[in-house]
């Protein structure tokens, strides 16, 4: 099992080198990355996933446990060790959830995943219920993403997250942050939004296609998001109210 993932500096769009030394992410915490649209955000995240080594556009190197993982063997590398969830995240298969997990199950050397278990967990993180006879292709995004995240927690053993606006998924952030930290993840998020950028300790904001700075949450941050998380519940429950038809009042 990994311990630690470091980048090392590239360049901006402007060929300027990067405003850091290195940056280390360890397994079981949480990082945000943030910045403007077109600042660098999914380009960090793609240089994450694809183990660069000063062979992409912005010349960063990924070290896993301090070494470059060599051409020959970086794509099988980066398919056991990381996932990757996605803004528009569509299935391909026409098949049942409950077949869906089987065959994943199988495919990570698991032939009987407890797929009840796997629901319930996908289920406590979206207000629409999954049952285990819904086809994949019926799922709005917020079940989709739900149950992605589950058999991400419960069956893949990638310990790395790399995931794209979580906030935008309409489910629960907080639960579904909370499941990946709990199953000993990596968890890297994009976002633009403030209550979930606050949820780490440590946020990178990207400028002009470079990591401008890197900036570790102040007691006063931490202070700010227990209040917006607190509205965040609150909106979470109004929010259920409204779908099921009940008074606001």
């Amino acid at each position: 099992m990994i311990k630690n993932i470091r980048i090392l500096p590239g360049t901006n769009k402007d060929g300027i080198k990067e405003n850091f030394s290195y940056i280390d992410f360890n397994i079981g915490e949480l990082y945000t990355i943030v910045g403007n649209t077109g600042s660098g955000k999914s380009r960090l995240i793609k240089d994450l996933e694809q183990l660069v080594n000063k062979d992409s556009v912005t010349g960063r190197t990924v070290l896993i446990d301090g070494k470059a993982p060599s051409f020959d063997v970086r794509g099988e590398t980066s398919k056991h060790l990381i996932a990757h969830l996605g803004q528009n995240m569509r299935f391909v298969l026409d098949k049942t959830v409950g077949e869906f997990l089987l065959l994943h199950g199988k495919c990570r050397g698991i032939e009987t995943p407890d797929i009840s278990a796997i629901i319930q967990v996908a289920n406590e993180i979206t207000p629409e219920a999954i049952s285990e006879t819904m086809n994949l292709n019926t799922l709005s995004g917020g079940q989709t993403r739900a149950l992605m995240i589950a058999d991400i927690s419960c069956i893949c053993n990638s310990p790395i997250v790399l995931i794209d606006e979580i906030e935008n998924a309409g489910i629960d952030k907080t639960k579904a942050l909370h499941l990946l930290l709990d199953s000993n993840k990596l968890v890297l998020i994009v976002t633009h939004d403030l209550h979930t950028a606050l949820m780490s300790e440590q946020r990178i904001i990207m400028e002009n296609g470079g990591v401008k700075t890197i900036v570790n949450r102040t007691r006063e941050e931490k202070t700010l998001f227990e209040e917006l998380n607190r509205a965040y519940q609150s909106r979470l429950k109004l929010q259920n109210s409204m779908r099921k038809g009940e008074s606001l009042a």
